[in-house]
């Protein structure tokens, strides 16, 4: 007998590319082109190093108070993460401990299998529509919970409310989960439903919208009951979670408003450019709410340009998988950015592919 017939084995996420390349174009992981806000700084110049031999608060209040005043609800409301990967994963173990399959999308974040397959959960896929939208019937059956992203990835498409509503709603028994992972720019969140639903968990991040992929902070909200399971399962795994750094940063973050609207709005607007550029370009594409683009080209292939760009460096993702593999999706990045992408992209189109 081998130790290896102990060992659990799991197909592990991939993520994106992560190049450290000189003058290289990064529009593969869904960073924000931004960096943080000033006051982000101002919180890193302030720390004291000798502090760092002390453990940080376990309950995170600094941060948690600073998102309950934000999103206008109790502390006790709001669990935060290394990442919203972090909140997702224990809310995974915590919630989804039925017999019964969860269901999520077929195309969607990819490390939902992940985690269902290391926590030993069963699950199902429910399949998008040809246009990539959710059929909320499909959510609507015996389950062990749900998970959706809203807006999509890595479609970018964003569900309305209403349909969400449907499928929390009608599953009083399972817990909900809606990743707003891409909420802040442009669509609409699910959150003014959590007093109504005591099974909706909303989670958020701030890799994106707030720029702080580094500095890894996700957080959840719910009402109390759903946060104190989730503290429970918390503090039996780990209770330092967060560093004073990234409670100090994350709290800086959060109380500058004014920043936040300027660079998500600036990201929108060159998102809305990038569109009419890319259907210039022969690109079709879902309408995407989210800081990037998921594109087709109609005569070329997106492996082909995929190729094509990395050569030229610059970095987009590929997904070789079923029904999505001849897209491309395609991070919002600065202007000079995108205007550089776009002229890679005439280039290839009219070499067809050839002019390498």
């Amino acid at each position: 007998m081998s130790f290896e017939e102990n060992v659990r084995r799991v197909v592990p996420y991939v993520p994106g590319e992560q190049p450290n390349r000189p003058d290289m174009i990064k529009l593969n992981t869904n960073e924000c082109p931004y960096p943080p806000s000033p006051r982000v700084e101002e919180a890193l110049r302030g720390l004291n190093a000798d502090s760092l031999r002390l453990y940080p608060d376990p309950a995170a209040a600094e941060l948690t108070n600073a998102l309950a005043a934000r999103y206008q609800v109790k502390p006790e409301q709001v669990f935060v993460g290394v990442g919203s990967d972090d909140v997702l994963a224990m809310s995974f173990l915590t919630f989804f401990n039925s017999e019964k399959p969860i269901l999520f999308p077929d195309i969607t974040y990819s490390f939902y299998d992940v985690w269902a397959d290391l926590f030993r959960i069963p699950f199902q896929t429910c399949p998008l529509r040809e246009d990539f939208t959710i059929c909320a019937e499909d959510y609507l059956k015996p389950n062990g919970g749900i998970v959706i992203p809203n807006p999509n990835a890595p479609t970018g498409l964003f569900e309305p409310v209403a349909n969400l509503e449907r499928i929390i709603a009608g599953n009083p028994d399972s817990v909900v989960i809606i990743d707003e992972a891409y909420v802040d720019f442009g669509a609409k969140s699910v959150l003014p439903l959590v007093e109504r639903y005591e099974n909706l968990l909303v989670v958020q991040t701030f890799s994106k919208s707030r720029a702080m992929a580094g500095a890894r902070i996700g957080f959840a909200i719910g009402q109390p009951k759903l946060i104190s399971y989730l503290n429970d399962a918390k503090f039996s795994f780990n209770s330092y979670t967060m560093s004073q750094t990234s409670l100090a940063v994350g709290r800086a973050a959060v109380e500058d408003e004014a920043y936040f609207q300027k660079i998500t709005g600036k990201i929108i607007k060159t998102r809305e450019r990038a569109k009419k550029e890319l259907k210039a370009l022969g690109f079709t594409f879902p309408d995407s709410k989210a800081n990037f683009i998921f594109a087709t080209h109609e005569r070329l292939s997106a492996k082909e340009i995929f190729d094509s760009l990395r050569e030229r460096d610059i970095y987009v993702r590929y997904f070789n998988k079923p029904r999505i593999d001849n897209y491309l999706r395609i991070t919002v990045g600065t202007d000079e950015q995108m205007e550089a992408l776009f002229a890679a992209l005439r280039e290839i189109i009219a070499g067809q592919g050839t002019a390498l």
